[in-house]
């Protein structure tokens, strides 16, 4: 079983202006900064950084930078920000002034408020957040976010400047399962400038600490989508992504129960080599096979529920996201011989 740090991560790096206490307070939260926010498009040579390090759009009212912003502005120009910092204002204006790229494609600059928050070129397609959380309003009522945090107030759900993260289990999805509990939950984010993916990451998990760290998780998978022209299709595949959550857990109730009792003591195949050949008809990399049945042996067998369970903590060491999710749907296809 997979240990699952994504919302631990989180909690040890928001501030507490970006933590809320319900999911319909962080609905209302993205909500209203949709409605706030406006896309300006501008050529590059038609922005004018004033003296005081505002930024001027097509003779517009002036806007501040956010820090998100500033730093992208200093990619586009080729400029280290840490170099901008050294120089005073009216410098750092001018040297802006010289090193911005002229273009006849436009940027796009994302303002809310007296604010710019992102600069983007024309291939980057934003996804607001309040999109994918009436994904998650529409098909996971059921869904809660854990027990507050050893902090006392984050819940598991941030919002700020550069990104959103939302941690939701469902308290009332429970399988017992020779003594050992499993439920569902998700990982979900997004960010409105660039700041990271869209994604998400589903588990049936045993435990969640004061820490926000999942631990005993099996059935781990994860999609995540960039902010190109195709980000909406992502929309589609979160949501199917979520339904098929609900739905086997709704399914589960009775059959997961059945199915894990079944997983726990019926052998993969009679000895190792019958193992091997099964594991790799299935898809798996022969050297994970290999580290899986270490450890399945020391757990003492082969049995359906130990390979997978080894082979689900080994793929969490897989760094592309994209070779993780095949993996993970593989390993998680094994279960099925035990229906």
């Amino acid at each position: 079983m997979a240990t699952l740090t994504k919302a631990h991560n989180e909690l040890f790096r928001r501030t507490p202006d970006e933590c809320f206490p319900t999911f319909e307070a962080l609905y209302q939260k993205c909500a209203e900064d949709h409605i706030a926010s406006d896309d300006l498009w501008s050529r590059p040579q038609e922005i004018v950084l004033t003296h005081d390090m505002t930024l001027c759009v097509d003779d517009s009212s002036e806007f501040r930078l956010t820090d998100w912003s500033f730093s992208q502005l200093c990619r586009m120009a080729g400029v280290s920000r840490d170099t901008i910092n050294r120089l005073s204002p009216k410098t750092a204006s001018k040297a802006f002034e010289e090193t911005l790229p002229h273009s006849d494609k436009p940027l796009q600059l994302l303002t809310t408020g007296d604010h710019i928050r992102s600069v983007h070129g024309v291939a980057y397609t934003r996804l607001w957040n309040i999109e994918l959380l009436d994904l998650v309003k529409e098909f996971t009522s059921d869904f809660t976010p854990p027990q507050t945090a050893m902090d006392g107030q984050s819940t598991g759900l941030y919002c700020g400047e550069q990104d959103m993260f939302a941690f939701l289990i469902d308290p009332t999805g429970w399988a017992e399962i020779e003594g050992e509990a499993f439920a569902p939950g998700f990982f979900l984010w997004n960010s409105e400038v660039g700041r990271r993916t869209l994604g998400i990451q589903t588990f049936w998990f045993q435990r969640v600490c004061q820490n926000h760290i999942v631990w005993d998780a099996v059935e781990v998978a994860e999609f995540t989508r960039k902010h190109t022209a195709n980000v909406r299709e992502g929309l589609n595949d979160i949501r199917r992504i979520i339904e098929n959550l609900v739905a086997k857990r709704d399914a589960r109730r009775d059959g997961f129960v059945e199915c894990m009792r079944k997983a726990m003591t019926e052998r993969l195949g009679n000895d190792a080599d019958e193992v091997i050949k099964l594991l790799t008809q299935h898809g798996i990399p022969r050297g994970l096979v290999k580290e899986a049945m270490e450890t399945a042996r020391e757990q003492g067998g082969f049995t359906i529920f130990s390979v997978v369970d080894a082979l689900t903590r080994l793929s969490q060491s897989v760094q592309l996201a994209g070779d993780r999710a095949e993996l993970d749907m593989k390993i998680g296809s094994l279960l099925a011989l035990a229906v």
